[in-house]
């Protein structure tokens, strides 16, 4: 079963401020998303009952997942300083 990933304008304006290089890392993982949502090395986020975290490098995905609809919705993406204010 294949997710469907939909980017929150949010996030999309978080990731076009990123390098390319980042960019392209970033895009990356949210293929791999698509296929395996909850891949080896992702992190339920405490408090939050739907919301996951995974690491690109110094940066950040946080991203829901509902199983009902087949849907991964991006939150946000950032550096790992920042992204969780």
């Amino acid at each position: 079963m294949t997710y469907s990933v939909e980017i929150a304008p949010a996030a999309k304006r978080q990731i076009k401020k990123l390098s390319k290089n980042i960019q392209q890392l970033i895009v990356e993982r949210l293929e791999q998303l698509a296929e395996i949502p909850r891949p080896p090395g992702v992190l339920k986020m405490e408090g939050e009952e739907s919301l996951y975290r995974i690491r690109v490098g110094d940066y950040r995905i946080i991203y829901e997942i509902q199983d009902r609809v087949l849907l991964i919705v991006i939150v946000k993406v950032g550096h790992r300083s920042s992204v969780y204010r």
